[in-house]
């Protein structure tokens, strides 16, 4: 993706040089060789550090909060998943789309130290869902996805409740309470959350017993139903490497089922299935016993 990376590094040089920007929100390297952190340029000098290629994995949506307080136009670099995620911030008016300029960048699929990223291996679509302009090649609008995103999510409900139990203890177990995952989030949104109040009874950093590690985790994937794009951040970031996706991607499935394929950041409708109502809509029975299953 050298070109590519080329292309938007003079591509955003010119709009800084002519104010259509102040800043530029993308990747830059850092130590190690798969070390590659979201960076902020503000002129041409900063912006020969920047970088875009295999290990440009982060989602940079998340970074656009803060970002939007900020005077003067943003621009930021995004995937064809990160734009899910961007528009989704947007339904939900959590960023005001004129205070950023929006490069979709195409993705050939992303990488870290043990190879391709698992959300590249189950890829979505290589279409943007919000632009300003595409800088893209041939290569990078061919589809990288190998594995069915749902398989994961099968595969869990083939066990019975005891054996699902017994699989979410021993990997939320390894929960360290770093909160990586909650920080990383872009549907994560709130100015103060639940977990860090003195008030909750829940604010330590490690996990006290085995039922408050599965209720920050549970509580958090109930808390971005109906908004997660899965945009596979969590899983990610995970030190512990728990596959936290499989927590969205359950909520995604059962919500495709009941209520219809639905993809949170797609479109103008800035209801999801969770507040929208319906005659149509399962009956809460049906969702009682498909829990219980």
């Amino acid at each position: 993706m050298q070109e590519i990376m080329n292309r938007m590094k003079a591509r955003a040089i010119a709009l800084l040089a002519d104010g259509t920007v102040s800043r530029v929100m993308g990747w830059e390297k850092g130590e190690g060789e798969y070390d590659w952190s979201p960076a902020l340029f503000e002129n041409a000098e900063e912006m020969e550090a920047f970088v875009y290629g295999d290990y440009a994995g982060a989602n940079l949506s998340k970074y656009c909060l803060k970002l939007g307080k900020l005077e003067g136009k943003t621009l930021v670099i995004l995937k064809p998943c990160d734009t899910l995620s961007f528009k989704q911030l947007i339904h939900e008016h959590r960023l005001e789309r004129e205070k950023f300029y929006i490069i979709g960048a195409g993705c050939t699929g992303m990488k870290d130290e043990k190879g391709a990223l698992l959300k590249c291996n189950a890829c979505k679509s290589k279409e943007f869902a919000i632009y300003d302009e595409i800088i893209d090649s041939e290569e990078s609008r061919k589809p990288t996805g190998v594995m069915d995103r749902m398989a994961g999510v099968a595969d869990l409900e083939q066990m019975t409740a005891q054996e699902r139990y017994d699989f979410w203890q021993g990997e939320l177990s390894r929960c360290i309470r770093c909160n990586a995952c909650r920080n990383v989030c872009p549907a994560c949104t709130c100015i103060k959350c639940v977990f860090d109040n003195p008030a909750s009874g829940v604010q330590s950093k490690a996990p006290v017993t085995s039922f408050e590690e599965n209720m920050f985790h549970i509580i958090r994937a109930y808390h971005v139903a109906g908004r997660c794009t899965d945009c596979g951040e969590c899983s990610r970031v995970c030190p512990q490497n728990i596959p936290l996706h499989l927590l969205n991607r359950k909520l995604i499935k059962d919500m495709n089922e009941l209520y219809g394929e639905y993809q949170a950041g797609e479109g103008d409708e800035e209801r999801t299935p969770l507040t929208s109502y319906t005659k149509e809509d399962a009956e809460p029975g049906i969702v009682h016993e498909r829990g219980r299953a």
